[in-house]
């Protein structure tokens, strides 16, 4: 027994070969399926751009039916379908919040909110940015699941409490 090929969106195998293969990827029930397939994945502004395209489909209209279901080529969205499809196009077209890009300013503002002393007095072991009213620790702790510190690689070690010396820039080269 030869080769067959499987597809995924009829759930039907046949005979491996190009006429039979090109057959069926020309067929109308594999074009269906396919189309199917895809359509849900479609946002609401390209629906929307389709279905404004089309006439109503007079017998969907009149009964509520239509013998051609999806492939009629007319449209059977109501009114208020399309009033909900195109607020929900507007809506997709918003930015929504998770979609932001965040700030430096708002990670910094965060992370003195949470470093903060709950009692509402401030720690003399915190630095205070000049530019902000926030406050850094001084102390660093590693992450929970690190190795000991003498364990670590000198690229992982947390910096020197008082910070960096400013060394001038030297040419490199």
């Amino acid at each position: 027994m030869g080769k067959r090929y499987y597809c995924d969106f009829c759930d039907r195998s046949f005979p491996d070969n190009l006429p039979g293969r090109k057959k069926h990827l020309q067929g109308v029930q594999h074009q269906r399926i396919r189309k199917l397939h895809y359509d849900q994945f479609r946002d609401a502004a390209a629906i929307l751009a389709d279905e404004a395209m089309m006439k109503p489909c007079k017998k969907f209209q009149r009964t509520g039916e239509c013998d051609y279901g999806d492939n009629c080529r007319f449209s059977h969205m109501t009114p208020d379908k399309l009033t909900n499809l195109q607020e929900q196009a507007e809506a997709d077209k918003r930015p929504k919040p998770e979609d932001r890009v965040p700030t430096l300013e708002g990670w910094l503002s965060k992370r003195a909110q949470r470093n903060r002393p709950s009692l509402g007095h401030t720690d003399s072991s915190n630095q205070t940015l000049s530019s902000e009213n926030t406050t850094v620790p001084a102390e660093y702790s590693l992450p929970p699941g690190f190795p000991p510190l003498h364990e670590l690689p000198p690229s992982l070690h947390p910096p020197p409490s008082g910070g960096w010396p400013d060394h001038p820039y030297e040419e490199w080269g």
